[in-house]
């Protein structure tokens, strides 16, 4: 094996391989950068992505106000329940007590949550098969382009009640 790459006529191929390999490569980016060949396939993409304002579909959500007020519900019911029952507890168990309660105040909050979300995602995916839509992200990630349907999304809901 060493005898043949010390032959010239061998490293001058293997160089001369490497080098093509390596102009094809730049040739190739080259091509996929300039924007050769893209026209038709941008045109199909940027219509194929829709965007959403996810935050403000979750604030105007009408079950929201349910959601919040059963929250405020087990908040209160909550810290009545960590005053009387930390009056003998030490630091320690307090602390202890407090970091499982507001776990499971988070936990009640993802389990009232859910419905909300899923009913959102519902209604987006509505809008995004009435138009066609094969990908819908949130806008806050989408620096240029897609098709903005919050409105349309919002309104579903609305009337979906």
């Amino acid at each position: 094996m060493m005898q043949k790459l010390r032959n010239p006529k061998n490293v001058k191929l293997i160089s001369l391989f490497v080098a093509a390999i390596f102009v094809l490569g730049c040739f190739a980016l080259s091509v996929t950068q300039s924007g050769v060949g893209k026209s038709a396939f941008a045109a199909s993409s940027e219509s194929a992505i829709g965007v959403v304002n996810y935050q403000m579909l979750v604030a105007q959500s009408p079950d929201l106000n349910s959601v919040n007020e059963a929250m405020n519900k087990e908040i209160e019911a909550a810290q009545k329940d960590f005053n009387e029952k930390s009056k003998t507890m030490n630091e320690a168990e307090k602390r202890k007590y407090y970091t499982q309660t507001q776990e499971r105040l988070a936990n009640k909050q993802k389990e009232l949550m859910d419905p909300v979300l899923k009913k959102i995602e519902a209604s987006i995916k509505k809008i995004a098969d009435k138009k066609g839509l094969a990908v819908v992200v949130d806008k806050n990630t989408v620096v240029f382009g897609g098709v903005d349907i919050t409105d349309e999304v919002a309104k579903a809901m609305q009337a979906g009640k």
